[in-house]
């Protein structure tokens, strides 16, 4: 018979940054997991997204867009290419490098993904009513835009 866990003191359990980690610990194994069964990466469902919403990109801008990092892109996109999800073109104004599209086939891709996405999202705030998801969305986006780096190249003087 395994011991019973011991209970977490009250004081770790009223530290924000400390509930922040264990609610995206459980996030990020719900979506993983999902994921994984389709066997997709979270970095092919961000390119996806990325393409679908601005268009065509090099690598470097899929890289500006998405956070994954330049030398882990190729992976990525090789894995995307593989499965007919992207295609890589010449740029016709710079030889080169490659202009990535996003297919059919990553269109579709991109829906299957979508759902399994939302069903992890579902699962991940169940407990919330829809009124606390949307409070908690909007929490979470002004903590993340106030913390993000500023973009290169920002004007810092605002």
């Amino acid at each position: 018979m395994s011991p019973t866990p011991e209970p977490t003191p009250a004081r770790l359990r009223t530290i924000p940054s400390r509930l922040l980690a264990g609610a995206a610990l459980v996030a990020d194994r719900l979506v993983g997991e999902r994921l994984a069964a389709e066997g997709a990466r979270k970095w092919h469902f961000a390119v996806l997204v990325a393409l679908a919403e601005a268009g065509a990109a090099s690598q470097a801008e899929l890289s500006g867009r998405t956070g994954i990092y330049r030398s882990d892109m190729v992976a990525v996109l090789n894995e995307l290419a593989e499965a007919s999800c992207i295609r890589r073109e010449p740029d016709p104004v710079d030889r080169r490098r490659n202009v990535i599209t996003l297919t059919a086939a990553g269109r579709r891709r991109l829906e299957r993904l979508d759902t399994l996405i939302a069903d992890a999202q579902r699962e991940l705030l169940a407990p919330l009513t829809p009124e606390q998801q949307a409070q908690l969305a909007s929490l979470l986006t002004v903590l993340t835009d106030h913390h993000r780096p500023p973009h290169p190249g920002q004007d810092d003087a605002h």
